[in-house]
């Protein structure tokens, strides 16, 4: 039929655009809330679970700490080898239908933040920890030596540190998860990738819908790219810096 009628992959793309732009666009701003808020509440979570992993226990700890730290360690293990050994695209739906079969109602994209912010807190709980880990042990030693107790030494001493070594894993996590909302489509959430089907659906032209979700996951990752790059440099008066992704592909070179 006329709709059918092949007249050129540019013309399609631009007629896809021009008349379901409003759907991309759509897309694309939910796309960015859920990347945010679920990124951002996953750095909180990431750091809580690295600081708890990061922290030993000895012998002349209190009694408290001890027990706490001996039951929160190993809840902490198995939550990070979960969320870092499955698939997003799995833990979504086993989150979502899960709670759905337990008689709890739960948006799309109420469940999107919280598996987008588990998914996060497990993968930034490995790299906070290998940040403090990182940090010469000379440094908790001299917090020691001023009186300080082991957790202000590491605010005060050691996090700040760390921090400096941290922030380039936290901007590539942020990057990837503009990317790995497109997984969450599973569920139902109208982000970008689920706004593409719906547009594509119409006229049965995937593959000038896809070229254009293309475009539109280049352009809002490379817009965020440059923004943190340049908030770094503010940051930490880096002049030489590149994220390693950037590295590794100037190195291929």
């Amino acid at each position: 039929g006329v709709f059918m009628n092949d007249k050129g992959l540019f013309y399609w793309v631009w007629f896809i655009f021009k008349n379901y732009w409003s759907y991309f666009l759509k897309g694309t701003v939910l796309t960015l809330e859920i990347a945010i808020i679920g990124t951002i509440l996953g750095y909180v979570l990431g750091f809580a679970i690295g600081l708890v992993q990061a922290t030993p226990v000895s012998k002349s700890d209190n009694l408290v700490h001890k027990i706490g730290f001996s039951v929160l360690k190993p809840v902490c293990s198995v939550f990070v080898a979960i969320f870092r050994g499955t698939p997003m695209m799995v833990q979504a739906m086993v989150f979502y239908y899960g709670l759905k079969n337990a008689g709890v109602d739960v948006s799309p994209f109420l469940a999107s933040l919280i598996v987008l912010m588990m998914n996060t807190g497990a993968y930034m709980a490995e790299t906070v920890r290998g940040g403090i880990i990182s940090i010469d042990k000379g440094q908790f030693e001299g917090g020691f030596a001023l009186g300080m107790s082991h957790t202000k030494t590491m605010f005060a001493v050691i996090l700040p540190q760390a921090f400096r070594n941290i922030v380039p894993e936290m901007v590539n996590q942020f990057l990837t998860n503009l990317k790995m909302t497109s997984v969450l489509n599973v569920i139902g959430v109208y982000e970008l990738y689920f706004a593409t089907k719906s547009a594509a659906g119409i006229y049965y032209r995937y593959f000038e819908s896809y070229i254009i979700c293309a475009i539109f996951y280049f352009i809002i990752c490379t817009v965020f790219t440059k923004i943190l790059k340049v908030v770094e440099k503010k940051a930490f008066q880096q002049k030489d810096y590149e994220l390693a992704v950037e590295y590794m592909s100037g190195a291929a070179e």
